[in-house]
């Protein structure tokens, strides 16, 4: 597991789906000492599909191999839901949080709880600023609006557009991730010798938001821009069907993130030309080993995993932290998804169309 300091503000947010899981209670290496249960809220469904189809099922097998019981549900995007979870798993005594939040306003409320409640909480995925959580588990945030931003210069400049301006279709404000996002691409953009056209950032990450978000900034811009940073896969899918409308999907380059199944089968098919893959794998990893210790009330082995720091910019305080390091996908290595953990080839070539380009591009 990389570990790595952000000298930049830090702090993330994002969701998942509803239900609840329990593994069987166990206790610490073979002690009579009962080890505590793990709470996690999942976000939302809406936002991206990581949260039901990786972080769940990665987190559940993490806890059931330990032997450590678990209850994980999904706020699916409702802050009142978000917070009578939490009441719940706070009353029934967990001894462990993992959230990932929907606002700092919601999530500050319960990590303050808990903590009353002597309940160690680690932000997982978004810092909740001003919340006092005790770790934090993502990637580094800006490296990750830095891979969306020089993966879509590579594709400007690849097609020999070295000018122009670029839309730039941001994640949620209330989202610090989405704040970091911007601030990488932004950067990168601008660097490279680009404008920016124009900007817009989708409420809550919702998709049919972004479409006409995208529409309205198409006609504000008459059309005249070069490239398109979308700060998720599912706001990049969003931007590719106007395009498709337009008639000029796959001759203006469009971003994403989160190497989605969709967002794969997009570059495969040239609609889409960069995503970027967080190995949730790795993310879930961590963050159920910094679950499990706590849960075995082993603070100095939480300590010895998250051996970095972000600074929450709202308490002026750092947060011991698990950064890990994302990697831009093309066209052309697709695979390093599939390798890393993320999906199968099964998912991504599931059309004849798919399969034929998953044999061109060695995916599978």
């Amino acid at each position: 597991m990389v570990a790595l300091t952000l000298g930049t503000a830090a702090v993330l947010t994002l969701s998942a789906c509803g239900g609840s899981s329990s593994d069987d209670p166990s206790t610490d290496g073979g002690s009579d000492a009962k080890v505590g249960k793990v709470g996690v809220i999942l976000p939302d469904t809406a936002s991206s599909t990581r949260w039901e189809q990786q972080d769940r099922p990665e987190l559940t097998a993490a806890f059931q191999a330990a032997g450590v019981e678990s209850d994980i549900q999904n706020a699916q995007g409702d802050k009142n839901k978000f917070q009578s979870i939490a009441d719940g798993m706070i009353n029934e005594g967990v001894s462990v949080l993992l959230i990932t939040d929907l606002d700092a306003g919601s999530g500050t409320a319960v990590i303050k709880k808990a903590t009353a409640a002597g309940i160690p909480v680690i932000d997982y995925d978004r810092l909740t600023l001003g919340g006092g959580a005790k770790y934090y588990v993502s990637f580094d945030n800006v490296a990750v609006g830095t891979a969306i931003g020089e993966g879509l210069v590579k594709c400007l400049k690849d097609d020999g557009v070295t000018s122009g301006g670029v839309i730039e279709l941001d994640g949620s404000p209330t989202d610090n991730n989405a704040t970091l996002f911007k601030e990488g691409y932004d950067k990168a953009i601008k660097d490279a010798g680009y404008t920016v056209a124009a900007e817009q950032a989708v409420a809550d990450w919702d998709n049919t938001v972004a479409a006409t978000n995208f529409t309205q900034l198409d006609t504000k811009t008459k059309g005249e821009y070069v490239g398109v940073a979308a700060a998720n896969d599912g706001l990049g899918g969003a931007v590719i069907s106007r395009l498709k409308a337009n008639g000029t999907a796959g001759k203006i380059p469009v971003t994403g993130q989160d190497a989605s199944i969709e967002g794969l089968q997009r570059l495969l098919q040239g609609t889409q030309c960069v995503s970027v893959f967080k190995a949730v794998k790795k993310e879930a990893a961590a963050a159920a080993e910094l679950a499990i210790a706590l849960a075995k009330g082993d603070t100095a082995a939480a300590d010895a995993v998250a051996t970095g720091t972000v600074q929450d910019t709202e308490l002026n305080t750092p947060v011991k932290s698990v950064l890990l390091t994302p990697e831009p996908i093309f066209q052309d290595n697709v695979q390093d998804v599939i390798d890393g953990g993320g999906t199968t080839a099964d998912k991504i070539c599931t059309t004849e169309e798919l399969k034929k380009l998953c044999t061109e591009h060695n995916v599978g």
